[in-house]
């Protein structure tokens, strides 16, 4: 089995990319670091399983397979060291519409700003494609470049940050690395006994068993959660959460730590059987606010998703 990069799903702005962007979809991209024998179609077949021979065949008739010049590759075309692959990420089955709709809160010539729903993966991943917010805006708006520049899970709601503008991306990216973004959010879990607000959580968070989720262990804390209560009602309170650090489900892990995992949260502090496309149960996490000062004009911004958690 041939080994490979795949850098993601759309090359640097400045390369030359030889496959336009399809349907709000950027093409793929992998190396080849050895030659082999049997043909292009053998090779894509198994180096992705999940996809289906005919599958192949038909994107090969089609010419959405082709290398780094754009010609396109055949069914026996040479496997050979250094080449670099160019193709479409398509589903064999087709994706499930995701009733919930997006909305830009604002735009210039170098970020987009959207208020992004429950349910919808910020990026292409696994199942999901075209019903993700990164493809949906491309296609809406005709923005080739787009790139978040952070992201939300699936199951949370708000503020997503993108950049259209490959020659600030960078300042704006190096805010996140910087750490110089403030990030709010909310979320609705029961309430929290014996603690005086607001409080900070500090904990080691490590990656759990299962691939999907993370746990905690003695150590050095490498996560810090400062947590404010807002208000409660009978059983159920809401909190602003502010995190200093960003670690992968870091919210949802030390709200469940603390006794009062996030209302419908699948994951913590079991993980649950997937529910599929079921979108009943919103987990109540939002992202509420980021603010940064602008790397280009030093003036202060932020911008506030105008969603709502459900109090039950």
């Amino acid at each position: 089995m041939s080994r490979f990069v795949r850098p993601g799903h759309q090359a640097q702005a400045n390369a030359f990319v030889p496959l336009p962007i399809k349907d709000g979809v950027a093409p793929s991209y992998l190396w080849i670091t050895e030659t082999l024998a049997g043909g292009m179609l053998r090779f894509l077949c198994e180096r992705f399983p999940d996809v289906s021979p005919e599958g192949w065949t038909a994107r090969l008739a089609r010419g959405e397979v082709v290398d780094a010049e754009g010609r396109a590759l055949a069914a026996d075309s040479h496997v050979r060291q250094g080449m670099r692959i160019w193709y479409y990420r398509e589903l064999e089955e087709p994706e499930t519409p995701i009733p919930f709709e997006e909305k830009v809160l604002f735009q210039d010539e170098h970020l987009l700003v959207a208020d992004k729903p429950h349910f919808l993966p910020t990026i292409p991943t696994g199942r999901f494609l075209h019903e993700t917010l990164l493809v949906r805006l491309k296609r809406q708006y005709d923005l080739p470049h787009l790139t978040p520049i952070h992201r939300l899970d699936r199951e949370t709601a708000g503020v997503v940050i993108f950049s259209h503008n490959p020659a600030t991306r960078g300042k704006y990216q190096s805010l996140f690395q910087k750490r110089a973004i403030r990030k709010v959010y909310e979320a609705l879990a029961a309430p929290i006994a014996g603690r005086a607000f607001p409080f900070t959580y500090r904990s080691r968070m490590v990656d759990g068993e299962k691939f999907f989720v993370m746990k905690e262990e003695a150590g050095e804390p490498n996560s810090e959660t400062l947590v404010e209560l807002i208000e409660e009602r009978g059983k159920v309170a809401r909190y602003r959460l502010h995190p200093h650090t960003g670690r992968k489900h870091q919210l949802r892990l030390h709200m469940a730590s603390l006794g009062a995992p996030i209302l419908n949260d699948a994951f913590y502090p079991v993980a649950l059987p997937c529910k599929g496309d079921d979108f009943s149960a919103p987990l109540q996490l939002l992202a509420r606010s980021i603010a940064f000062d602008d790397p280009l004009t030093g003036e202060p911004r932020e911008f506030a998703s105008e969603r709502a958690l459900d109090w039950p």
